[in-house]
C-alpha cells in the first residue's frame, strides 16, 4: 500500500510526484518512507508552484572486491612453479651458509 494512493493527493507528471505543502506537512514521514522505497523524487508545491524537491540520498558504492583486482596486469608468466628469485639472492640463505662454514 502506497502513501501516494491513500490520504494524500499526488499528481504524477513528467517531472515526478508532486504534493502540496500542507499535505506534505501532514504526511511527511510516510512520504519520506515511500520515496525511499520507490526512489522517485517528490516535488513540494505551494499554491501550485514548486518550492522544494525531496530526493533520495545516493548511497555509497560497495567497496570493490579484491578478487580480480589485478586481472590483466601480469605481462609475462613463463613458469608458475619456478622461484620468484634466485635463492642465492636472499640474505637469509647467505647468512645460513656463513653460519655453517
Amino acid at each position: 500500500m502506497s502513501i501516494f494512493d491513500v490520504q494524500v493527493p499526488i499528481e504524477v507528471g513528467g517531472m515526478g510526484k508532486t504534493i502540496g505543502a500542507a499535505e506534505f506537512k501532514a504526511a511527511c514521514l510516510r512520504i519520506i518512507d515511500e520515496m525511499n522505497r520507490d526512489g522517485e523524487p517528490v516535488i513540494v508545491t505551494k499554491r501550485g508552484k514548486p518550492v522544494a524537491v525531496l530526493s533520495p540520498v545516493e548511497t555509497e558504492k560497495k567497496p570493490v572486491s579484491i578478487w580480480g583486482a589485478m586481472r590483466g596486469t601480469v605481462l609475462r608468466y613463463d613458469d608458475p612453479f619456478a622461484p620468484a628469485a634466485d635463492p642465492n639472492d636472499w640474505d637469509a640463505v647467505r647468512e645460513t651458509a656463513r653460519d655453517t662454514d
